[in-house]
């Protein structure tokens, strides 16, 4: 193992502490006998992410996220877990059959060097991670030291009743693996996990930042008995194969509750799973966490003071939508405003909002409830979705009957609702009295702050969006932090105020080139271009902005 340079210069050369703190923990070391890296952490100075990478650069070893690793059986299973626990360390892989890969928080520990070579029987070479990593995915590691092959459930075993879900350590091995999926999707900030029968496995796979990517798979052989596991779970019948279902898991994740929403369809193979993770403790609920442009701000700003009125928020699904209407509804939600949300599902729950969940196979539709809420005398309204034109007509109705009514449609742009809303059935002449505005939206991949590189786009690119030649930018690179140099989602705005020219516009039939044009010189941003906007401020790439806006 050679060390390219000192701990202390590593750190000190990369801005990390400075030179008094060098000094001070010098002469702590010389008196104690501990490490730099320990002092450091100890006294607050570095974190534990800022060590493992000084560490990577001064052993010349790679830095570990084990998040974003499936585990090996056979690497697990050389080292047992209370020896992995006491030592900091994850075992990983073996390669060669003779050389054990691990991955330590302290690579620099000479004597658990030689203890695992003496348990595993191998030899070791190593790369570096955090502790926090370790105690986020021991337990998922070390599940596959049972003997998963032989796991299996009783379709009968338990009547479902309203439960909330917690890991413990007394949980049978099939529970464990369940919980393991479900907590470290959570953990990862997934919205979505997709479970699926495979040739020789079952694949689990997880949607982070709107990208499905594999994170772990388990033996097919079990796939009936996760499915079952799940169906209990969410109070489904579990014998029944041959039809979809749908149910809820309330689960317990860090003293916070987590609604998970589950599907079950059947497929020529198996039943394919999806789980829809609705997590309040990640929402980015709160007009200053939609991540506009101060001018966007503005306007959004003001249609939440309109006194009555329409505004519809459109987009593709999982473009932040009900975010964006939330959020609105959080900055107008006094004690003086009655506010009522029709909703399928239920995705954040706020204080002083009366939220209600319709039911279209109980009888109880968004028409239906609309037309009971509006007995229930409120000045706010906001309806999940706009799905027909029964329901477009009476939310359009109440809208100019002195209601402010938010909610979302699917649409390209901010235009083309107007003809969306046309088409199911709203007359022009309505619609232009009743809409207030409009805010088409995308969500975009960020760019990890620790990795992004400035540059200056090729002639190509730039000529395809309509940029300067000689313009910079910023680019996707990938680090330990990251997922191919993205971290986290913000959205990107085309939002249309509807004032008198443009109401008037939208009465006479006029087509949508027209109001689009006189949108534009009123000062309306395109999705394509508040996207070039968040990349050439370095919060998204133009490769980004090119594939959501295509």
């Amino acid at each position: 193992m050679h060390k390219s340079s000192k701990l202390g210069q590593i750190l000190f050369r990369d801005g990390a502490i400075n030179e008094q703190q060098l000094v001070d923990a010098l002469l702590k070391q010389s008196r104690t006998g501990k490490r730099l890296g320990e002092i450091f952490l100890a006294n607050g100075i570095i974190t534990e992410m800022r060590l493992a990478e000084a560490l990577s650069t001064q052993l010349e070893i790679p830095m570990v996220n084990l998040t974003h690793l499936q585990p090996k059986r056979e690497g697990v299973n050389a080292i047992p877990r209370r020896v992995a626990e006491r030592l900091r360390l994850m075992p990983l892989s073996v390669t060669g059959g003779t050389t054990l890969f691990v991955a330590m928080t302290d690579p620099l520990d000479i004597l658990a060097h030689d203890e695992l070579r003496s348990v595993s029987g191998f030899e070791i070479t190593m790369g570096v991670t955090t502790y926090q990593e370790i105690k986020n995915n021991i337990d998922r590691f070390y599940s596959l030291r049972t003997n998963h092959e032989n796991i299996t459930i009783d379709a009968h075993e338990s009547s479902y009743t309203e439960h909330i879900y917690e890991t413990t350590v007394s949980d049978s091995p099939l529970v464990q693996l369940v919980n393991n999926l479900l907590n470290r999707a959570i953990r990862e900030g997934a919205s979505d996990i997709h479970i699926d029968l495979g040739r020789v496995n079952s694949r689990v796979r997880y949607r982070v930042d709107g990208t499905l990517h594999v994170a772990s798979e388990f033996p097919k052989s079990m796939h009936e008995s996760v499915a079952a596991r799940l169906k209990i779970m969410a109070g489904m019948d579990t014998v029944e194969r041959r039809k979809p279902q749908d149910g809820h898991i309330l689960l317990k994740v860090e003293n916070r509750y987590v609604d998970l929403r589950i599907s079950i369809v059947p497929t020529t193979k198996d039943e394919k799973i999806v789980i829809r993770i609705l997590d309040q403790g990640n929402s980015a609920i709160g007009l200053e966490r939609l991540g506009m442009e101060e001018s966007d701000m503005e306007k959004v700003e003001a249609l939440c003071k309109i006194p009555w009125g329409m505004v519809l928020a459109t987009g593709p699904t999982r473009s932040g939508k009900s975010t964006t209407l939330y959020s609105m509804l959080d900055r107008v939600n006094q004690t003086g405003v009655n506010i009522i949300a029709l909703e399928d599902p239920v995705e954040y729950t706020i204080e002083g909002i009366s939220q209600i969940l319709v039911n279209d196979k109980q009888g109880w539709g968004f028409e239906t409830a609309l037309r009971s809420i509006l007995r229930q005398d409120p000045d706010k309204i906001m309806i999940g979705e706009i799905r027909d034109g029964i329901t477009a007509q009476v939310a359009v109705r109440a809208a100019i009957t002195g209601h402010t009514v938010l909610s979302t449609l699917h649409t390209n742009d901010a235009v083309s609702t107007l003809t969306r809303m046309i088409d199911i059935g709203v007359p022009s002449f309505l619609l232009s009295a009743a809409l207030s505005g409009v805010i088409a939206q995308r969500l975009v991949r960020k760019l990890c702050p620790k990795c992004k590189e400035e540059y200056e786009p090729s002639d190509q690119i730039c000529g395809a969006i309509g940029l300067s030649k000689g313009v910079t930018a910023w680019k996707a690179v990938g680090c330990i932090e990251c997922r191919q140099g993205y971290k986290g989602r913000t959205g990107i705005y085309e939002i249309m105020p509807v004032d008198s020219e443009i109401r008037q516009l939208i009465a006479d039939g006029k087509n949508t080139s027209r109001i689009r044009t006189v949108a534009i010189d009123k000062g309306m941003k395109t999705l394509r271009q508040s996207g070039i906007n968040r990349a050439q401020a370095g919060i998204t790439s133009l490769e980004e902005v090119i594939s959501v806006t295509m």
